[in-house]
């Protein structure tokens, strides 16, 4: 296996191995960051570091186990610790210049015609104003869970956290996340929690 293999060359300190990690865990891992930081560049430094601490520490690396969660651990968590830095820097209503929009792009579906563009556009960034309405810890769950698509169990294993801890952030996301985004839903609002 090619992963394998990587990390094999890894151990045996040749850099050369890390190639094809980034080749297969880069794109996810930047998109990973900059969901949890909402800045595209600080989201591509906190993995280029994460790559070469990974390269660092790969004699920590247990090899019978997938590379993937192990790196992207190591991802969220950088990411979460930024983005509490830096939450007294952005303003709440702040939109991502131009960065937005190539997430726009990423998540759009080329097929529908232009109101229904528009109305998805609009849609998506209520929800990410929504989630940069979120404390980092939250909204790193929101993205682990959803975006990664991580277990409850698998989350605080790889958090090393207790299980009510995940439960109680992902309940504290959504609670939230269902109180900002009422307006998307008006006649969904009062039928209660159960939809």
């Amino acid at each position: 296996m090619e992963e394998q293999e990587a990390i094999a060359r890894l151990k045996r300190c040749d850099i050369g191995g890390l190639e094809a990690l980034v080749r297969q865990y880069q794109v996810r891992a930047v998109q990973t960051a900059y969901l949890i930081t909402r800045d595209r560049a600080l989201a591509e430094d906190i993995v280029q570091a994460a790559f070469l601490r990974a390269y660092e520490r790969i004699g920590q690396f247990d090899a019978g186990r997938p590379f993937g969660p192990w790196f992207l651990r190591s991802v969220v968590n950088d990411a979460v610790k930024a983005a509490a830095r830096r939450k007294r820097l952005v303003p709440l209503e702040a939109s991502p210049e131009g960065e937005g929009a190539s997430l726009a792009d990423l998540l759009a579906d080329p097929s529908p015609g232009p109101d229904d563009l528009m109305e998805a556009a609009e849609t998506r960034q209520t929800v990410w104003t929504a989630l940069g309405k979120l404390p980092p810890a939250q909204r790193a769950a929101i993205v682990q869970r959803y975006y990664l698509g991580l277990s409850e169990a698998e989350m605080a294993g790889e958090l090393a956290c207790p299980p009510g801890t995940v439960k109680w952030r992902l309940h504290a996301a959504r609670k939230r996340l269902r109180t900002l985004l009422r307006p998307l839903w008006p006649a969904a609002s009062g039928s209660g929690r159960g939809e």
